[in-house]
C-alpha cells in the first residue's frame, strides 16, 4: 500500500472532508444565518437588556449554522431544535437552582441535557449552550428562574424555526424540514440495477449496531448509496 502524503494524512486525522458544494449554496447558507441571527437579536433585546441577552444569543447562533448550512441533517430538524433548546433550558435552570457550586452546576447542566436529549431523540448541539447559559448567566438572567424557558428560549426557538421554514422554503433543494425535501425529490431518486434495496428495518438495525448518533437522515443516506452504486454500475 502506498504511503500517504503528509497533507493526505493530515486531512484524515483532522477530519477535513472532501464534500463539495456550490458557491451559491455557501452564500445562501450565510445569508440565511444572517437573517436568522438578525431576527433572534431583535427578539432577545425586545424582552431583556443586551447584557443579559448576550448569554443566550450565542446558542441560537450555533442553531443558525445547522438550520441554514445543513437543513436536512437530523440535528437540524424541528423537534431537535425545539426540544433540544427547551429541554436543555429546563435542565439548566434546575441545576442552577439545585446545585450551589457553579462549576458542578454548569457541568451537570450540560451533561444531563445531553443524556436527556439523547433519550428524547432531540439531540441539538446548541442545546448544551442553552443549558450552560442558565447556570453561568448574569444575576438578571438567574432572576428569570423558569421563565427563562419561555423568554428568551421559547421565543427565540420559534423565531429561528420560522425563519428557517420561510428562507429554506424559497429554494426547492433546501426545503425544510427534511420531510418536505424528501417528498419533493422522490421523483429524482436514482434507480440502480444489480444491488439489493435497503429496507427501513435493515437500516434501523444497521444504525443500532453503530451505537453512536449518526447525523444523516435515512433518505439522504439511501440517496448517497443509490448515487454511489449507480456510478459504479
Amino acid at each position: 500500500m502506498q504511503s500517504r502524503s503528509f497533507m493526505e494524512a493530515a486531512h484524515l486525522y483532522l477530519g477535513v472532508t472532501d464534500q463539495i458544494s456550490s458557491h451559491k449554496e455557501k452564500l445562501l447558507s450565510g445569508l440565511g444565518a444572517f437573517l436568522g441571527v438578525f431576527c433572534i437579536y431583535l427578539t432577545s433585546i425586545a424582552f431583556m437588556d443586551k447584557a443579559t441577552a448576550v448569554y443566550i444569543i450565542p446558542s441560537m447562533g450555533a442553531s443558525a449554522v445547522l438550520l441554514f448550512a445543513a437543513p436536512h441533517v437530523p440535528f437540524s430538524q424541528p423537534w431537535n431544535v425545539f426540544g433540544g433548546h427547551l429541554i436543555s433550558a429546563v435542565v439548566g435552570v434546575t441545576c442552577a437552582i439545585a446545585i450551589p457550586d457553579t462549576t458542578i452546576a454548569a457541568s451537570a447542566a450540560v451533561g444531563i441535557a445531553v443524556s436527556v436529549m439523547y433519550y428524547l431523540r432531540c439531540i441539538h448541539p446548541p442545546g448544551g449552550a442553552t443549558a450552560l447559559a442558565a447556570v453561568i448567566g448574569s444575576a438578571k438572567l438567574h432572576a428569570l428562574g423558569y421563565f427563562y424557558i419561555v423568554s428568551p428560549v421559547f421565543l427565540n426557538t420559534v423565531t429561528i424555526l420560522l425563519i428557517a421554514l420561510l428562507f429554506n422554503g424559497l429554494f426547492a433543494w433546501r426545503r425544510y424540514p427534511s420531510y418536505l425535501h424528501e417528498q419533493l425529490t422522490k421523483k429524482d431518486s436514482v434507480m440502480t440495477e444489480g444491488y439489493e434495496p435497503i429496507n427501513h428495518e435493515d437500516f434501523v438495525y444497521a444504525l443500532s449496531q453503530v451505537d453512536s448518533f449518526v447525523d444523516i437522515s435515512e433518505a439522504d443516506l439511501l440517496k448517497i448509496y443509490s448515487l454511489a452504486t449507480g456510478q459504479a454500475s
